[in-house]
């Protein structure tokens, strides 16, 4: 396995398009133009394509329009149902890139599908890097993203220095599609298990009469500390559950490890049960809000009572971002 970090991209490189202006495809867009590569952007909210005009990007509606001016475009969707519509659907990006130009698919996805789609695009004299990213918002807005990459050399090698524009660390982590995948399910699989924990975590604190910001100030200096525990406590401790990374987001998430795993006769019992809070969570009618909401489940289940927005601590506020 190898990685390297990001170089400033000259203003003469090949040209990088985005499909999905969100709080991480802009925030890559955006890192790419600063970097003077030339960019395109695309969405379906005008809004979005604004911010990105704005700031010194193309800005089109669709993937069929940026298609035919890009030698590599990122696909920063919800899910893979999203992904092949991009890829395969009426106005998507096979049949309209340039021969040998490179797409990077980087929703979160089953494993299994990006061989699929690999071939397909092969078909058309395209190359897939299966590149799920990892850093949330905040790292996308620095062109620091992590991309779990993997695909065949020559994509690789007819990305160049693409790659570089939007991410902070790109790893190789295999020839195929599909590893890269398998690894962003593995993180997810962690990332979703720790948000469950350090929830239940502070609920019991709570519960047993702890100050839940002292209880914040303290895991964080001792062991029990996750980067989880202390990047999503904070919004518990402000009453805020604006969603970054929405429990559905894990519900969907954690669904594919498990998949996954039963295909593989593997017993995941740690994310199973947290699968379950943020189903359970979801079913409260909270699924669209911050998945550290899971905390409200227990609130519920115990009458807890959570800070509030006008009585939470600011002083332990920390940098917000997604898995």
């Amino acid at each position: 396995m190898t990685h390297h970090t990001t170089s400033t991209s000259p203003a003469s490189s090949p040209t990088l398009g985005v499909v999905g202006l969100g709080s991480m495809g802009l925030g890559a867009a955006l890192s790419a133009v600063r970097r003077g590569v030339p960019t395109y952007g695309c969405d379906p909210r005008e809004s979005a394509r604004q911010t990105f005009a704005e700031a010194g990007g193309h800005a089109v509606a669709t993937a069929a329009d940026l298609a035919p001016h890009c030698d590599v475009v990122l696909v920063l969707v919800l899910n893979a149902a999203q992904t092949e519509e991009v890829l395969f659907g009426p106005q998507g990006l096979a049949g309209r890139m340039k021969k040998g130009g490179v797409v990077v698919a980087s929703a979160t996805v089953d494993p299994g599908l990006p061989p699929q789609w690999d071939a397909r695009l092969a078909e058309h004299g395209l190359h897939l890097i299966d590149g799920p990213v990892s850093g949330g918002a905040a790292k996308a807005a620095q062109g620091q993203m992590t991309v779990m990459a993997s695909g065949k050399p020559e994509a690789f090698d007819a990305a160049g220095a693409l790659l570089d524009a939007f991410a902070g660390k790109v790893y190789r982590l295999g020839d195929a599609a599909g590893v890269g995948s398998t690894v962003k399910m593995v993180n997810q699989h962690l990332a979703g298990v720790h948000i469950a924990a350090a929830c239940e975590a502070m609920a019991l604190g709570i519960r047993a009469g702890a100050n839940p910001e002292q209880l914040y100030e303290v895991i964080c200096n001792s062991a029990g500390m996750s980067w989880m525990f202390q990047n999503r406590v904070p919004h518990i401790l402000q009453g805020d559950y604006t969603p970054l990374s929405a429990v559905n987001i894990f519900v969907k998430d954690l669904g594919i490890v498990l998949d996954a795993a039963r295909r593989l006769g593997f017993p995941l019992p740690l994310a199973s049960s947290a699968h379950q809070l943020y189903l359970a969570t979801s079913a409260m009618g909270l699924g669209g809000e911050d998945d550290s909401a899971v905390v409200k489940y227990y609130a519920a289940l115990a009458g807890l009572e959570l800070p509030q927005p006008a009585t939470a601590a600011t002083a332990t506020a920390t940098q917000k971002a997604q898995p």
